[in-house]
């Protein structure tokens, strides 16, 4: 992990500036332990410290991501307004878990379940996968009722959202990524909504290039109107189909179909910045935050395989071949193939090699540890399979005839 530290050059007074003499340079300290007989010599002024106001103050327009790193030392504001929101939102969703499971209709439990996936859906199928990353095309109606989906889920407009996560792989696990998680698990987690952005986030954030998503004259639209969408499409249409259709009443279908499904859906996505950031292996790069998670990819219904992701963001199936299970990728193939989503951009197997082997941390169950002996024997032997087969990796068992030739 690297640690950057900004230090602004500030001129000295010619009166009290100190200088060094070549003895003092060449006595200057090698090791630890002569550090405080040097400082005796050459006294240096403590370290300022670094107050909100002082990074508001920063220019980051001209840093590379690279060099924003994180600064630990910075001291961030809370938002109480957020926080108390987020709080009462999770505790109306246990209370309309509590209902689902003791006095709703089951009729609503399903409606509910469903509305969620839909509302997902929207936000892996289109405003990450279709929007963000233009991974493939679509025509009006797919695009139409993706938006509409992704209202559903309350995620802010599709133009803020896009621009967000455009910014988090730009400047990613840095001060300018907006949900860092160098910060840690709660902050990258749903932390970044209860507190005052980053000075670097807001400088970054305005050169994000988003030309593309102002000239859709339909994303424009659900951002001017998002408010009154957000009211009608996430609120009371999902609670008021329960209470006409089958007798629900309305203090359950609020807190199940709208309360419960709406928080639910909120922390599987965060959980792709949060704990898919920290917990997993990272076959693709090592070098990169990002990781591969079995347990986020099936709650966020294939969003999970991050280190591959960010390793090739314009994939559209975001894993290596699909890897082990997505349901957006497959959601995508079956538009595809009735001709709602075209141009699906993939990326060449050989990529994908040379990318494992020259920064891959030895995990990938082809590349890594049975790479050495397909490069000098060009082929597995028996219990090198049957160890690829009990993994369940399906896409792999299928390439390992091309891997041995």
């Amino acid at each position: 992990m690297i640690h950057i530290e900004f230090i602004k050059n500030e001129p000295q007074n010619s009166a009290t500036e100190k200088t060094m003499t070549v003895a003092e340079i060449q006595a200057y300290p090698k090791t630890r332990l002569d550090m405080s007989a040097f400082q005796e010599k050459c006294p240096m002024e403590p370290p300022q410290e670094k107050t909100l106001e002082a990074h508001d103050n920063k220019s980051y327009s001209g840093l590379l991501p690279a060099e924003v790193g994180t600064d630990y030392s910075f001291k961030r504001k809370i938002v109480w307004k957020n926080a108390i929101g987020f709080f009462a939102l999770h505790l109306a969703a246990v209370y309309g878990l509590w209902l689902m499971v003791a006095d709703c209709y089951w009729k609503t439990d399903i409606w509910a379940l469903l509305v969620g996936f839909s509302s997902g859906l929207g936000v892996t199928t289109g405003a990450h996968r279709l929007f963000s990353h233009k991974a493939y095309k679509a025509p009006f109606i797919t695009r139409l009722v993706l938006i509409l989906f992704h209202t559903l889920a309350g995620q802010n407009c599709l133009y803020i959202w896009v621009r967000d996560h455009r910014q988090h792989h730009k400047y990613s696990d840095t001060d300018a990524d907006p949900h860092n998680a160098h910060r840690g698990f709660f902050f990258s987690h749903v932390g970044w909504l209860m507190s005052r952005k980053h000075p670097a986030v807001i400088a970054k954030g305005k050169t994000i290039d988003m030309s593309d998503m102002q000239a859709d004259w339909l994303v424009m639209f659900q951002k001017q109107h998002y408010k009154v969408l957000y009211a009608i499409f996430a609120i009371f249409l999902p609670a008021v189909v329960p209470v006409y259709s089958w007798g629900e009443s309305w203090w359950n279908s609020f807190f199940v179909a709208y309360m419960f499904r709406s928080v639910l859906v909120l922390n599987m996505t965060w959980l792709v910045n949060s704990a898919a950031h920290i917990w997993g292996n990272k076959p693709f790069d090592k070098y990169m935050e990002p990781v591969e998670s079995s347990f986020v990819a099936f709650v966020s219904v294939g969003e999970g395989w991050h280190n591959y992701h960010h390793a090739f963001p314009w994939d559209y199936r975001a894993a290596e071949l699909g890897s082990k299970y997505s349901i957006t990728t497959f959601v995508i193939d079956a538009l595809a193939y009735f001709g709602l989503a075209y141009d699906l951009k993939s990326t060449p197997y050989h990529m994908v090699k040379r990318r494992v082997e020259r920064t891959g941390d030895g995990s990938h169950p082809i590349f890594g540890p049975h790479a050495e002996k397909l490069e000098s024997t060009g082929k597995l032997d028996d219990v090198d399979i049957a160890d690829i087969v009990k993994s369940k990796e399906v896409g792999l068992v299928r390439r390992l005839p091309t891997a041995q030739g």
